[in-house]
């Protein structure tokens, strides 16, 4: 099992930043990936951004050269450094996590980013 702890959202102005963390915890030697999705109200969740214990990094579109996910010294720590934000980045941000062995995935329980026009 792995545990998920998210923080850092909140209520920001258009054009303003927040940083997201997320630290993992529990059975995690074989952690292949991390990454943020996020969920705003009606739609599906969707990817964000994802990173691997390589440091090989994936944006969807919509937040390349705004957003950028980075790891801590540890592997299990990932930040989610955003910029210029704007009120369709309104959402719940969920972090992730994902194994190799057994090959699956965990998810943190949310943290609410409002972007305000």
């Amino acid at each position: 099992q792995v545990q998920l702890v998210e923080s850092g959202g909140g209520l920001v102005q258009a054009g303003g930043s927040l940083r997201l963390s997320c630290a993992a915890s529990g059975s995690i030697s074989s952690l292949r990936a991390m990454g943020w999705y996020r969920q705003a109200p009606g739609k599906q969740r969707d990817l964000v951004a994802s990173i691997t214990t390589k440091g090989v990094t994936a944006y969807v579109d919509s937040v390349k050269g705004r957003f950028t996910i980075s790891r801590g010294n540890a592997v299990n720590t990932v930040y989610l450094q955003m910029n210029s934000l704007k009120p369709e980045d309104t959402a719940v941000y969920y972090c992730t996590a994902s194994r190799w062995s057994p090959y699956d995935d965990y998810w943190g329980q949310g943290t609410q980013v409002t972007v305000s026009s």
